[in-house]
């Protein structure tokens, strides 16, 4: 009888910072594909923001581990840190289907916004086949998975999914606008997160 094939979820981004909605998502996630555990992987040199400043990433590794040490499901890898030049997605899952076997089911966790842009990632159509993609959707984002997902024919129909996920309208960008001009954080980060920015000077 052959062996429970495990199921990882990998959460990639970028995390500057990390907050409330990446672990809400990630948990539904979780919880709707029975999956034994959910990766978060800090994006090092994110192709898609090589004109764009990034915190540096052990600060956003950093954060990443204080957001998710409380759920015994979630962990969080420096695989992409510890790999040089631009972090793209499939380096990252053939090293993970190396390290796992081949006995193990990935599913990529990414927003509905987000999904537009993979038809321009690197070797997507090989990633594809390599791991599921899961887009956590709201309300209004529908149109824009299934546009992907016609855009990639079968395929897209086989390894592209939406799931309704809380609605909530936060965004990295808008944390640090908000920190910028001195208004509150609280209960968009975890508190750990929120007293690491502070404590490092992080986006002033």
């Amino acid at each position: 009888m052959a062996g429970k094939r495990r199921r990882v979820g990998i959460m990639g981004g970028t995390f500057d910072p990390i907050h409330v909605g990446h672990l809400m998502t990630a948990e539904a996630v979780r919880n709707e594909y029975h999956l034994d555990k959910v990766i978060f992987i800090p994006a090092a040199n994110p192709p898609h923001k090589q004109q764009q400043q990034v915190t540096p990433a052990i600060h956003r590794f950093m954060m990443t581990v204080l957001a998710t040490c409380s759920n015994p499901y979630f962990e969080v890898s420096s695989l992409e840190m510890n790999r040089p030049g631009p972090s793209y997605t499939i380096d990252t899952i053939y090293e993970l289907v190396h390290r796992f076997g081949e006995d193990t089911d990935f599913y990529f966790i990414t927003g509905a916004d987000a999904i537009q842009e993979i038809p321009t990632w690197d070797r997507i159509e090989e990633l594809l086949g390599l791991c599921q993609f899961i887009a956590a959707t709201r309300q209004g984002c529908v149109p824009n998975v299934d546009n992907i997902k016609e855009y990639f024919g079968e395929l897209g129909e086989k390894r592209i999914h939406r799931l309704a996920t809380p609605e909530l309208e936060i965004s990295s960008t808008d944390i640090r606008d908000r920190i910028r001009k001195g208004y509150s954080i609280k209960y968009i980060v975890p508190t750990a997160v929120e007293q690491y920015i502070y404590k490092e000077g992080l986006y002033k």
